[in-house]
């Protein structure tokens, strides 16, 4: 899955669970499958979800790229 700033929050929670330690210090908190804050998540991309933040978008992006990476590194 490549990730950029169109990327649903939800969908990168969907597949790379274990990346969530690194949303939340973005201030992204784990979701619920049937909580509020998962309906939000789904309606929330990268950008907004960075803009929320105060998170500059390029910095966000990287560093969840950095995380897919270790993660699929570790699968292999």
């Amino acid at each position: 899955m490549q990730i950029t700033k169109e990327t649903r929050i939800s969908d990168i929670l969907l597949n790379y669970g274990d990346i969530a330690e690194v949303m939340e210090v973005f201030g992204v908190q784990r979701v619920g499958k049937y909580s509020m804050r998962m309906f939000l998540a789904k309606a929330l991309n990268v950008e907004w979800a960075a803009r929320i933040h105060k998170v500059p978008l390029d910095e966000f992006l990287e560093i969840l790229h950095k995380a897919v990476a270790k993660k699929e590194s570790t699968l292999e």
